[in-house]
């Protein structure tokens, strides 16, 4: 199968975890899914942002983090992928990058070899209404650019979390030649119970493409509440699968040509106009003199 015109049915699966405070725990629950999954025929295993540590205390995370090539997880991971020969991507993790932490997606093939890396390119930085407040920007440092990724299942635009809410990072991707689209998150339970499904589907039908977006779940040892619900969505916008809170897998079977249908239908891809905004100054001097 060609990476760039990859066709055909393929299983994929999403790992749904409730990281914690210790990243061996977590390196060994996320290497059992993955396992797990490939017994099961998928070809495309995904796993969660932050796959193998939640922990807000910024000096427990810089304890616990290690160098890109020192990371234990990647290493585990990259053997796992080799043994079962499957592509495994890890939705994300912490790294050392200097004096901060990047976000970084790892891409690995089937045959255990790193593929291709993205860091987050959008800080969460939020205060919600509940009155939980977010500034990822002050322990993470934002990506530089986006990363379309060939695998032998095709082009996969890469994404985290809220990634999610910025469609051109999406557009981009599809007019670049992606059919899958993957943002694994760590959504709160507040802006996910919101916005989580609406937003997977949203990107799905806009660009005539597959949304796989694995996600952590539930109560976190660190105190917070992400929102779980891993979900598969195709490019029509119809959802596949979606799971809920718990840990577990999430599967489908996924027709890659679906994408062409799709765009044949509703062809907005090709429909793009580059747009020349007036502005509007309010009433004309000529009515504003009369009052």
């Amino acid at each position: 199968m060609s990476a760039r015109d990859a066709e055909g049915s393929i299983r994929v699966a999403l790992v749904q975890m409730r990281s914690g405070r210790d990243p061996a725990a977590n390196r060994d629950e996320a290497v059992a899914r993955v396992r797990e999954a490939a017994a099961l025929g998928a070809a495309y295993v995904q796993t969660p942002e932050m796959t193998a540590l939640l922990e807000r205390d910024k000096a427990a995370l810089f304890d616990k983090i290690r160098d890109f090539d020192a990371d234990e997880t990647i290493a585990a991971l990259r053997e796992t992928a080799r043994e079962t020969g499957t592509i495994v991507h890890i939705g994300s993790l912490a790294v050392r990058e200097g004096d901060k932490v990047a976000n970084r997606a790892v891409l690995v093939g089937p045959d255990g070899e790193i593929s291709a890396t993205y860091d987050k390119l959008h800080m969460f930085d939020v205060d919600l209404p509940n009155g939980e407040t977010w500034r990822e920007s002050a322990t993470f440092v934002a990506g530089a650019e986006a990363v379309l990724a060939h695998t032998p299942i095709g082009a996969i635009g890469l994404s985290i979390c809220y990634d999610i809410r910025f469609p051109y990072l999406y557009r981009a991707y599809a007019e670049a030649g992606a059919r899958i689209l993957a943002a694994p998150a760590a959504f709160t339970r507040q802006t996910g119970e919101a916005h989580w499904q609406v937003l997977q589907r949203a990107r799905a039908i806009e660009t005539g493409c597959f949304v796989l977006s694995a996600a952590q779940g539930g109560r976190h040892e660190d105190g917070r509440e992400t929102y779980g619900h891993s979900i598969i969505v195709d490019p029509w916008g119809v959802v596949l699968a979606e799971g809920g809170t718990e840990p577990g897998l999430v599967t489908a079977q996924i027709d890659l040509s679906a994408v062409d249908r799709a765009r044949s239908r509703i062809p907005s891809l090709v429909h793009t106009r580059a747009v020349r905004l007036a502005q509007s100054g309010g009433l004309p001097d000529a009515r504003r003199d009369a009052m």
